[in-house]
C-alpha cells in the first residue's frame, strides 16, 4: 500500500476531514491532499506527529496496517458502539417505565391526598405522555438498525413476552367483563408495557455482557 493510499484510509478511518487532520497537524489542507495523492511525503518532523494523531506506529504508516488488526480494531469499535447505544436504550426505557409507575402512584392516591380528580387525571395523563415520547424517542434515535452488528431478539425473551401478553389479555377481559370498567382496566395495559420494558432491558443488557 502506498502511502497516499495509506494517509486516507488512515483519515477516513477517523471520520475526520483534511481540514482537521490539517488543524492538528499544523499543516495546510492543501498539504494534506498532495500527501493523500503522493504528489509529496510528510517531513521527517511529521512522521511521528501523524502516527500519534492515528494511534499507529511509524512501520504500520508506512507499510500499511496489518489487515487482521485493523479487523480487529473495527470489531472492538463495533462491540463499543452497541454497547453504548443499548446502555442509553435501557436509560431512556428505565426513566418512561419509572414514569408509568409514577403516573399510576398519582391516579390512586389522588383521593388519599385530596386533589381535585381533574387534576389527577391531567397528570396521569401527562406524565404517561412524557413516559411514552421517551420510549418511542429512544426506539426511533437508538433503533437496533443503527448498530452495526444486529441482535436479534433472544427467542426465550420472545416467548416471555408474548406469553405474558396472553395472561394479561386473559386478565384484561375477565376483570372488564365482570366489573364492566372498562375505563378504568385498560390500565392494566400499561402495566404489561411496563413488565415488557423490563423483560428487554433484562435479555439486552445479559446479551450486551455475554458479547463482552
Amino acid at each position: 500500500m502506498d502511502l497516499g493510499k495509506n494517509l486516507y484510509d488512515l483519515r477516513k478511518n477517523k471520520n475526520l476531514s483534511q481540514e482537521e487532520v490539517a488543524e492538528k497537524l499544523n499543516v495546510t489542507r492543501q498539504t494534506i491532499s498532495k500527501w493523500e495523492t503522493n504528489e509529496s511525503k510528510p517531513d521527517f518532523d511529521k512522521i511521528l506527529p501523524i502516527c500519534e494523531l492515528f494511534n499507529i506506529t511509524t512501520e504500520e504508516l508506512l507499510i500499511g496496517i496489518n489487515t487482521e488488526k485493523k479487523e480487529l480494531n473495527e470489531t472492538i469499535n463495533n462491540k463499543n458502539t452497541d454497547s453504548e447505544i443499548i446502555k442509553k436504550r435501557a436509560i431512556f426505557i428505565s426513566i418512561g417505565t419509572f414514569l408509568y409507575f409514577l403516573s399510576l402512584v398519582l391516579i390512586i392516591c389522588t383521593e388519599e391526598i385530596n386533589i381535585s380528580p381533574i387534576i389527577g387525571v391531567s397528570g396521569f395523563f401527562l406524565i404517561c405522555g412524557v413516559a411514552t415520547s421517551l420510549i418511542v424517542y429512544q426506539a426511533i434515535v437508538y433503533s437496533k438498525k443503527q448498530i452495526k452488528e444486529e441482535k436479534k431478539e433472544s427467542r426465550k425473551a420472545k416467548l416471555i413476552t408474548e406469553t405474558i401478553a396472553i395472561i394479561f389479555l386473559i386478565i384484561y377481559l375477565l376483570i372488564s367483563f365482570i366489573t364492566f370498567a372498562w375505563h378504568i382496566t385498560w390500565i392494566i395495559w400499561l402495566i404489561y408495557a411496563i413488565i415488557e420494558n423490563i423483560i428487554k432491558i433484562i435479555f439486552e443488557m445479559g446479551d450486551d455482557q455475554n458479547g463482552k
